[in-house]
């Protein structure tokens, strides 16, 4: 089993502040759009859009806004738009490792965008593939904290044919295969109900430290990355040093 405080530093970095309200409802409607364009319409038979679902109601995003994602990715829909995924891998301050995930309906944007954001916070915005290597593809499903105890999730996982529940104060963040993904999250979802979020993610081999002006360095960067309307997710290999992230976010 992986220390349970490992993945808790790649995932929710202490002091990261939630995007605005609208910035969030945009980019979970584009997920939702792009879930029920990948599949059918209902989230009963559509894990993926279930769990966008999920993830908009766990902010309290108004259902006719969740309606309407779904229904511009109806063909012949007036506001229907093209999103695509794309991955984007580049190495930050401190020679951090760094995968971005975004959904653009154009790349030609988004592209310099992203390598402006590397460049301008000491960051290169490598090819495709130039870090991945360094981490290990992966299921995640989050669950609130409250929602069990940090042992009782885990001995659920472990019977669920999951790989690890690393558990916060916020959250537990539940590993698995990439192919066990949609099994384990049902025997879960049967013994805990709806989770927070279940998708695929990326989870590193090792963490490299850092700290100091290069650790500032990276957190204004990741910050610019969470920021930009066509980012989904942001995922590194950095372990940020305790004094770091209590004087960013004081």
């Amino acid at each position: 089993m992986a220390g349970h405080s490992q993945f808790k530093n790649i995932m929710h970095r202490k002091g990261r502040q939630d995007a605005v309200r609208a910035k969030q409802f945009n980019k979970i409607a584009r997920e939702i759009t792009v879930a029920a364009k990948s599949g059918l319409a209902d989230p009963a038979a559509n894990p993926r859009l279930r769990a966008a679902m999920q993830a908009a109601r766990a902010v309290n995003m108004p259902r006719d806004r969740i309606d309407r994602a779904i229904k511009s990715a109806q063909p012949g829909a007036a506001d229907a738009t093209n999103y695509e995924e794309m991955r984007y891998e580049g190495y930050g301050p401190g020679g951090v490792a760094i995968i971005v995930e975004a959904l653009t309906d154009n790349r030609q944007r988004t592209a310099p965008d992203m390598r402006m954001i590397f460049s301008k916070n000491g960051g290169t915005l490598g090819d495709t593939n130039s870090v991945s290597f360094m981490f290990n593809r992966c299921g995640l499903i989050q669950y609130a904290a409250a929602t069990a105890s940090a042992d009782a999730m885990l001995e659920a996982v472990i019977e669920a044919g999951g790989d690890d529940a690393e558990s916060t104060d916020e959250t537990h963040n539940i590993t698995t295969n990439t192919d066990d993904l949609a099994a384990v999250r049902t025997v879960l979802e049967e013994k805990f109900g709806a989770p927070q979020a279940a998708r695929l993610t990326w989870k590193p081999q090792n963490l490299v430290p850092i700290s100091g002006e290069a650790a500032e360095s990276l957190i204004k960067m990741l910050d610019a990355l969470e920021e930009h309307d066509d980012v989904q997710n942001v995922i590194g290999n950095y372990d940020i040093d305790e004094a770091t992230l209590q004087k960013m976010a004081s």
